[in-house]
């Protein structure tokens, strides 16, 4: 692909994965599938978590309380991305936690309404996640800090697409269905672009370590969501990519800040 069509790509991803407006020539001729997209999902991370970074150095600038501007870079992110995957997730614990079968399950996550365990996973998404970025505050410069919500949003980004391309769809009739499966190669690219990406933005800031704990809990927290999926419900859903975002964003940060 020419280096035109990957920016193309990683602006259509942006649209897709957040509320920030893209010019419409962008989408003639395009037939909405999102089989060859994902592997621009890391880039868009790092787009995606730009904007959070840089209400969080500002903060921080302004000598905030660390926990406090945790939350709020957190709060901006959700604006940004419209709260996509913390739908995603809300919905998927909803309907693992309150499914009594794989059938009840899937019955359950097309219901907007959130329920205790959606509530529950979406407290402590944003708890962990902003403890985790507090704590980063407080071992690193302020710049550095920063870098940590792009580098983990272009890897949560590209776990997407192995679970995605992992898993056959749950419903036939769903979304996730419906928008085209990423093959291999798209896979295997968005995986590898997201480490490199994660590799650029946390060995400078943070050191070797660090990265290779960020790199090892997506994977892992990946790799054990995806199975997990796979027995409860055979395939993945729309909520499910967005459980899988949510899940490693919160391995790679946790890790990222423990390593330190």
């Amino acid at each position: 692909m020419k280096i035109k069509d990957h920016a193309v790509d990683a602006a259509r991803a942006v649209a897709f994965l957040s509320r920030i407006p893209m010019p419409q020539w962008l989408f003639e001729g395009y037939d909405g599938r999102l089989g060859r997209l994902v592997r621009a999902f890391p880039f868009a991370g790092i787009v995606l978590g730009f904007i959070p970074a840089l209400a969080l150095l500002l903060l921080l600038g302004l000598r905030a309380d660390p926990l406090m501007s945790a939350l709020i870079a957190l709060s901006v992110q959700v604006a940004v991305t419209g709260a996509l995957h913390e739908d995603g997730l809300a919905d998927t614990a909803d309907g693992i936690g309150g499914g009594k079968s794989r059938e009840h399950s899937l019955l359950i996550m097309k219901d907007s309404r959130i329920g205790t365990y959606g509530a529950i996973a979406l407290i402590l998404s944003f708890t962990i996640r902003a403890a985790a970025l507090s704590a980063i505050t407080g071992d690193s410069p302020a710049f550095a800090a920063a870098l940590a919500i792009p580098a983990v949003a272009a890897l949560s980004r590209g776990a997407i697409a192995w679970h995605w391309q992992r898993l056959p769809p749950a419903k036939a009739d769903g979304i996730a269905a419906s928008t085209g499966q990423p093959d291999e190669a798209a896979m295997q690219f968005a995986l590898t672009a997201a480490g490199l990406l994660g590799a650029l933005l946390i060995w400078p800031a943070f050191g070797l370590l660090p990265l290779v704990a960020s790199l090892l809990a997506t994977g892992i927290a990946g790799l054990a969501f995806t199975a997990f999926i796979r027995s409860k419900l055979g395939g993945h859903t729309g909520d499910t990519l967005g459980a899988m975002q949510q899940i490693c964003e919160i391995a790679a940060i946790c890790a990222l800040a423990t390593a330190l």
